[in-house]
């Protein structure tokens, strides 16, 4: 599926690419409405039907992954919320021997991600993934999400790469169309972001099960 010899860098998701999209998941659509309740006396289902419009509202944008704003949105911690489920956060299958074969050829290796410094920080703690990448970077960083052409073009002056030689995979389908359109070369999905669910459609993209997939 892929010709090693033409890439020679490795752009990679975090949270449902390289870790189990359960945490994430859980965390928003279970255990933030939880609190929610918690902190209002409703019932959970009447709190998931507070929140869940006010999640979609703010899909695509960064306030989407923003902690900062969904604490002031909600008034909760969110920080401290996700570190109450933190054991969730999980490495999918054969993601580190992906990235050890990967470095045994010399490619560089970046993780980018939508996630929140805060939030990223909290999950290179809990799963030590950073000490195989290269380097790591926030679209919060770059002011734009990686859904929007903004992301991609501050990428490239922060960390230059060769659109012709670049693999990048993400679970996002609208992330991989502006990817495409900025003009990386190769690009796939993954076709399981959450192991509790079904496997998905990924639509004109081509997709990994799990990175044994690709193993150089």
């Amino acid at each position: 599926m892929i010709k090693w010899s033409s890439v020679d860098t490795v752009l990679l998701d975090m949270d449902g690419t390289l870790l189990d999209l359960h945490f994430d998941s859980h965390f928003w659509l279970e255990h933030v409405p939880l609190r929610l309740a918690e902190k209002h006396c409703i019932s959970h289902d009447d709190a998931k039907a507070k929140l869940y419009p006010q999640l979609r509202a703010q899909k695509g944008t960064l306030n989407w992954y923003c902690v900062d704003f969904w604490s002031r949105e909600l008034e909760l911690d969110i920080p401290a919320l996700k570190r109450e489920v933190d054991h969730l956060i999980a490495i999918h299958p054969h993601v580190i021997d992906f990235l050890t074969a990967v470095r045994k050829l010399g490619k560089r290796l970046v993780l980018v991600t939508d996630a929140h410094v805060k939030v990223l920080d909290l999950k290179m703690q809990r799963t030590q993934l950073d000490k195989y990448l290269d380097t790591k970077v926030s679209s919060h960083d770059m002011g734009a999400p990686k859904e929007q052409l903004e992301f991609w073009e501050k990428l490239q002056a922060v960390e230059p790469f060769k659109r012709s030689s670049t693999l990048f995979v993400d679970d996002s389908l609208s992330v991989l169309r502006a990817a495409r359109t900025y003009g990386i070369a190769h690009l796939l999905a993954i076709t399981k972001p959450n192991s509790r669910w079904p496997a998905r459609d990924t639509e004109e993209f081509p997709a990994i099960g799990s990175f044994r997939d690709i193993l150089p």
